[in-house]
Parts: C-alpha cells; structure tokens; sequence
C-alpha cells in the first residue's frame, strides 16, 4: 500500500541503472544486464513505442521495480500485426514479493487500455520459479493468461580464431543501403513465414532506434544465381547494453579455472572473472530461404568469423526449439541458456494466441 507506480521520465535514469546493477540474473552464469549510460539508449530496439514504468517506495522515495511493455509490428500468421512484449522485470530485492505485483498488473492493465495491441509476449528464463510461479503456475485472478509459444534456446558460441569458409554455391557479400529493397522483399517473403518476425521496413536500418549499434556493412547477405537468399547480421550493442559477470555456480564455479585452460588450448578466451563485462554480440536479423540449414551454415560462419576478427568472446544466436536451424548453431561450441516464450492476453478479451498457427517462431532476441 506504500507504493506508486507510474511511467518512467528521463529523471529516473540512474536510479533504473542502479536497480539493474544491484539485481542479477540468477543461473549457472550470474549476471547483471545493465544499460550504461543511458537505460533509455536501449529500449528504442524493443519497438518505436515504448513505456517504461517504475514502482516507488513511498516512505523513502527509493526504486522498488521497473518494467517495459513495448509495441511493434510483427509478423503474425503471416501477417503484419502490432503486438507487444513485456520485458525487464526487475524488483529490488527488499522489495520482493507477490505483494507488488498485483499492483503492477493492474497499472498494466491501465495501459492495455490503449487498445494498441490485442495480446503481448512475455520470455521468461527457465529455472526462474519465482517469477513462473507468479505470473504462469498459480496467477491471481484479473492476471493475463500466459500461454506457451515455444521453448527458446541462446547459444553463446564460443569465439575462437577464424574458421575457413567451405566451398559453397552461395555468394557471400557484406549489405549496404543499395540492398535494403531486396533484404525488406526477403523479410516479407520469408521472415513472414516465421511466427513473430519483425516486419522490418527500410527506414529501419537507417539511423533508427530499432537498429541501434548496427551498421549494414556487418550484414552479410547469401545469393544464388543473383537471387538473394538469406541474411545475417552482427550486432554489437555494448555502447548502451553490457553484460557483467557476477559469479558461476555448479561445475563452471567449481572448475572455472580447468574450463579456462581448456579454452586457451583451442584459442577462446577464459571465463572471465567477477566484475567483468562479457564482449559479445548478436546474429541478428537472420531470414532464411525456406529455411535451408545450408543457407544459415555459410552465414552463420561468415558472421562467426567478423565476431571473432574483432576481438569478442561470444556470438550471441537465439532460436526456437523446434527450428531446425538451431541443430546447425549447436555445432559450434558453445554456453546453452533455456527460456520459454509466453503469448500473453486477458481472458475477458478476445484471444489473438487462441488463432496462432503451427510456423516456427522467431525472436529478435537483441531487441528483448
């Protein structure tokens, strides 16, 4: 009863960051995702519209939680849909409990009001049973429904000198603008038939908060016979996003130091130590032909490649269980991290997840 909550302002900046830097993500790999120097820098690629709201202690003016519900035009069913995502959950830990959530949901239910979107999606990290138990196993009545979409897997492929390019049929080129007509085709015709795709327009890949960080010279770009067949990009977003290691628990804890000798034996960088921030990017904006693994093997090694010329420990490629791409990624070495997609929408409402079809999704997962 000691709490507001209310939209976030440009004032609240540092509190926001401090809040992410005093709460991490537990796992195998603790870790905090801070947003230096700006919080507000990285929500522009989670969708053009974007609210961040912050629950306050009364009594001592302190930041007790954030999250962010986003909208953006994605492909559903094919079609181009605006649909949210609901993300960055965090409570301060003094603050933890089932008591602060029912008023969040309800000022969540305040902003649904806009009638923006019919339904959101929500990613939760499997092994999070707090936030399971809350919002998807014994939810309160008037919460929204949260229905699984898939199982989503994040491998870090661990980085290692350049690997060589095989013989291919493929013809491999960096991106550039005088290629954004045939890319935004590609993404219409082929990431359309991915549940969730983003429905990228052109104007997206210049200079747009969307695509914050990325220069199209680090997309590559597959053709056959001239015909573009796929794209991947690489995605650095540690100018305003960062990763910062807080602890190892199980065998990386008990054996950090064995790991780190066996990666400088087959040349990757040691797990780093606590305090650290990870050197990472993303493969982002992967749309593949009728979703040939061959297509994706050529390019996800050419990306590999840029990743690990510039010095950076891991590449970042996230996927859905059942997609059949993600067999390709899993032979290179790497760090598995397990989510689970939500589709997420109030029972009292017509349900849009109610009508999703069988395609395979896909989430842009630098823009979570």
């Amino acid at each position: 009863m000691n709490f507001t909550i209310e939209l976030a302002t440009p004032a609240d900046d540092p509190a926001i960051r401090r809040l992410l830097a005093e709460n991490p993500m537990p796992g195998q790999i603790t870790i905090t995702f801070e947003r230096e120097p700006n919080y507000f820098l990285g929500c522009g690629t989670m969708g053009p519209f974007c609210q961040v709201v912050v629950a306050r202690h009364q009594p001592t003016s302190d930041l007790a939680g954030i999250f962010c519900r986003a909208v953006r035009p994605l492909f559903v069913n094919g079609q181009v849909e605006a649909v949210g995502y609901l993300s960055q959950l965090r409570i301060a830990e003094r603050f933890q409990g089932r008591w602060l959530v029912p008023q969040g949901v309800r000022y969540l239910q305040q902003l649904h009001a806009d009638q923006r979107v019919a339904g959101y999606l929500a990613a939760i990290i499997e092994g999070n049973q707090q936030a399971t138990g809350i919002l998807v196993d014994r939810p309160r009545r008037g919460y929204p429904l949260f229905q699984p979409a898939c199982h989503l897997r994040t491998l870090a492929l661990i980085l290692r000198r350049p690997q060589r390019i095989p013989p291919s049929v493929y013809h491999v080129s960096h991106g550039s603008t005088a290629d954004l007509g045939e890319i935004i085709a590609l993404f219409r015709q082929h990431g359309a038939a991915k549940q969730f795709f983003p429905a990228y327009i052109e104007t997206d890949f210049i200079d747009s908060p969307l695509t914050r960080g990325f220069d199209l010279e680090d997309m590559f770009l597959a053709r056959r016979q001239g015909k573009l067949v796929g794209v991947m990009g690489l995605w650095d977003q540690s100018a305003y996003k960062q990763s910062v290691i807080q602890g190892y628990s199980g065998a990386l804890g008990r054996f950090r130091l064995l790991y780190n000798f066996g990666l400088r034996l087959i040349g990757a960088q040691p797990l780093l130590p606590p305090g650290e921030k990870i050197q990472s990017a993303y493969a982002g904006f992967i749309c593949i032909a009728h979703n040939q693994p061959e297509i994706f093997q050529i390019l996800l090694r050419h990306v590999y490649n840029l990743a690990a010329e510039r010095g950076l420990a891991y590449l970042m490629v996230g996927l859905a269980e059942n997609d059949p791409l993600l067999a390709v990624a899993r032979r290179y070495w790497h760090i598995p991290y397990r989510s689970r997609l939500y589709a997420v929408g109030w029972e009292h409402e017509p349900g849009w997840m109610q009508h999703l079809d069988n395609r395979i999704p896909y989430i842009e997962i630098a823009a979570l």
